[in-house]
């Protein structure tokens, strides 16, 4: 931190006159008056669907695979957005999962995830343009195998899992 700043308080400037979210403390003191509240994102307004496809995934001979298509259109960015007011377009993608006990379970908390808007955020790329991607969460978003983007392996289930629990999806 530069010398000019104090260590109390940080802001992003969404945040200034208390737009942003709820500090800890006031998160914690909700929490211990039983005022839970459900963990949303910035995920512009969208649609999920799945289907089972007749084709194995690699690493995953014996299982069917979930295809989840995601789609968005067209929209105007709110204030949780970055450029409120400004237009984004709109974007279909698709991820892939194997169809079976685990993957079931991982394709219900993604379903929990996209409801609270955790899934996908609007990002300014390198064109300067309002763009829709995912956001701390990976989806694997090819059939075949190969880097972090790529098919699903058995870890991949375990990692969404985990990333998944630690954004507050259960």
């Amino acid at each position: 931190m530069g010398s000019n700043q104090s260590s109390d308080k940080l802001y992003c400037n969404r945040y200034l006159d208390g737009q942003g979210p709820p500090s800890l403390v006031e998160q914690a003191t909700e929490q211990a008056n039983g005022k839970f509240s459900t963990l949303s994102g910035c995920q512009p307004d969208g649609k999920m669907t799945w289907e089972v496809i007749n084709r194995s995934l690699a690493g995953f001979p014996n299982d069917n695979t979930l295809k989840i298509n995601f789609s968005f259109l067209e929209g105007k960015q709110t204030e949780m957005h970055p450029h409120p007011g400004q237009h984004y377009a709109g974007e279909v993608l698709c991820a892939y999962l194997p169809h079976n006990h685990e993957g079931k379970k991982v394709l219900a908390l993604l379903e929990k995830a996209f409801n609270q808007k955790l899934l996908f955020r609007i990002t300014t790329n390198g064109d300067g343009e309002d763009v829709i991607t995912t956001s701390s969460i990976p989806l694997k978003i090819h059939s075949e195998g190969g880097n972090i983007f790529d098919g699903p392996d058995a870890d991949y289930l375990k990692i969404m899992k985990k990333l998944l629990n630690n954004n507050g999806i259960k």
